[in-house]
């Protein structure tokens, strides 16, 4: 329910409101009713600890934006100053001093950080159960870098994260302008989900 070039969009989850061309995730994953039930899926101690995830991987982008050519880090390092003013410029708030280094160390299995010329313009990150799901939260671009496959790539990245980690399923969920981007540039697909405001 965020997007990062929507100023009226409020913080909770989703992301790059830019419908782009590319695809990002398998077309062909089963779907929700095929979803296997609790009893059937491994145990959380099955999988391994966020702190046991690879190092961060470079993965360039699959094609140059606006003439220079970004990278996309799983687990990648940055500072928070920089994803705090990324966060208030895409959703439209003052700067404020949260610490998400200590929040996505303490609570998510990874997160992407898309950079052009070492300066952080893209970020995401991916929360999880400990077991099969993963939610994607936060995309974020730089205002300059929206609609040119940036927000794409980086829920692209953070699909190759959840499935080395060997999570089944990446939720996410977002305002009813981002469905082309999600559904058609992503490809994620419809789903049952129920939410309660707290």
């Amino acid at each position: 329910m965020t997007d990062s070039t929507d100023s009226k969009a409020h913080h909770t989850q989703g992301g790059d409101a830019a419908p782009e061309s590319e695809v990002c995730a398998s077309q062909d994953q089963p779907a929700a009713r095929d979803q296997p039930a609790a009893r059937d899926q491994p145990a959380a101690q099955e999988r391994p600890a966020a702190q046991d995830q690879p190092a961060a991987q470079e993965r360039p982008a699959a094609q140059e934006s606006h003439g220079a050519q970004e990278s996309y880090e799983w687990r990648g390092d940055f500072d928070n100053a920089d994803v705090n003013a990324l966060h208030a410029q895409g959703f439209d708030h003052p700067l404020l001093p949260i610490d998400w280094h200590a929040q996505v160390h303490r609570h998510s299995l990874g997160w992407v950080c898309a950079r052009r010329g070492g300066e952080l313009v893209g970020f995401v990150n991916v929360a999880w159960d400990g077991g099969a799901h993963a939610f994607v939260l936060d995309t974020m671009v730089a205002t300059e870098l929206r609609r040119a496959g940036v927000g794409t790539r980086l829920v692209a990245a953070a699909v190759e994260g959840a499935r080395a980690a060997k999570c089944e399923w990446l939720h996410v969920d977002f305002d009813d302008h981002l469905r082309a981007f999600y559904f058609d540039a992503c490809g994620f697909i419809t789903t049952n989900a129920g939410l309660i405001s707290l």
